[in-house]
């Protein structure tokens, strides 16, 4: 961990430092992680190769940020960064295997990917969201790019309704200019799913949401990871600045 480009959070027992992974090892330890999260927490099945890791080919060209509780020896929270030269060397960003992103055709040269959000169980208090968000804030600022984006995850465990839900409260209010629209190559049929009940936000769409992402289409769904997936796109300018001074002034 490079402890330049690194934050510090005391927080009791925890000292949780955020930075990018510089080794191998540090980038297999995030791998297990995800794998730990995602399918032995969640059931996704997962393409990989190496029992209790979570790799594919879009991993080698990424950058992956992570946040490490020093007191305890292991990374806690990551998420993996595809810059715009790097999804041009591996032929795509990954939101195209789910989207058709045609319409951001103009803005490739400044559009960042993030993806394979997650932290440990033991540390959802806020904390290691609020590092990692920190991070790519600041990632995004030095190195002057205008956009930002990747799928939000919601859980397909009650059947698909609530995803659609949610994507009916959110379609007015919060979807991106027409420009900015893509679309799900397999879509959830969100005119059979959705009900009357409340839709109720996943912490992590909540907190993109609150931050002014915008959704740029219905959901689709991923049957490996069993969720509905919104394609988010955050334009830098946009960005509420409450977060950006609650992230950057750390």
């Amino acid at each position: 961990m490079l402890r330049a480009d690194s934050q510090v959070l005391q927080r009791r027992q925890h000292r949780l430092e955020v930075g990018f992974a510089r080794t191998e090892s540090e980038i297999l330890e995030a791998q297990m992680l995800r794998y730990r999260v995602f399918a032995e927490e969640m059931g996704a099945r997962l393409p990989t190769r190496i029992p209790g890791v979570d790799r594919d080919h879009f991993d080698p060209y990424c950058k992956h940020l992570v946040v490490r509780d020093e007191n305890a020896g292991k990374i806690v929270g990551t998420y993996r960064i595809l810059t715009p030269d790097a999804a041009e060397r591996v032929g795509s960003y990954y939101s195209e295997t789910e989207f058709d992103i045609t319409r951001f055709q103009h803005m490739r040269s400044n559009l960042v990917e993030i993806g394979r959000s997650c932290i440990d169980a033991d540390y959802r208090t806020g904390s290691v969201i609020t590092l990692l968000w920190g991070g790519l804030a600041k990632f995004m600022i030095e190195n002057n790019y205008e956009y930002l984006m990747g799928c939000a995850s919601i859980t397909m465990g009650d059947g698909g309704h609530n995803a659609a839900n949610i994507f009916n409260a959110l379609r007015d209010t919060h979807m991106a200019d027409l420009e900015h629209h893509v679309f799900p190559r397999n879509p959830l049929p969100v005119d059979k799913l959705a009900t009357e009940v409340p839709a109720e936000l996943p912490p992590l769409l909540k907190g993109y949401i609150r931050a002014g992402t915008k959704i740029c289409g219905a959901p689709a769904w991923d049957p490996d990871f069993n969720t509905a997936d919104l394609l988010l796109l955050m334009p830098m300018s946009q960005l509420d600045r409450r977060y950006a001074r609650h992230f950057l002034d750390r």
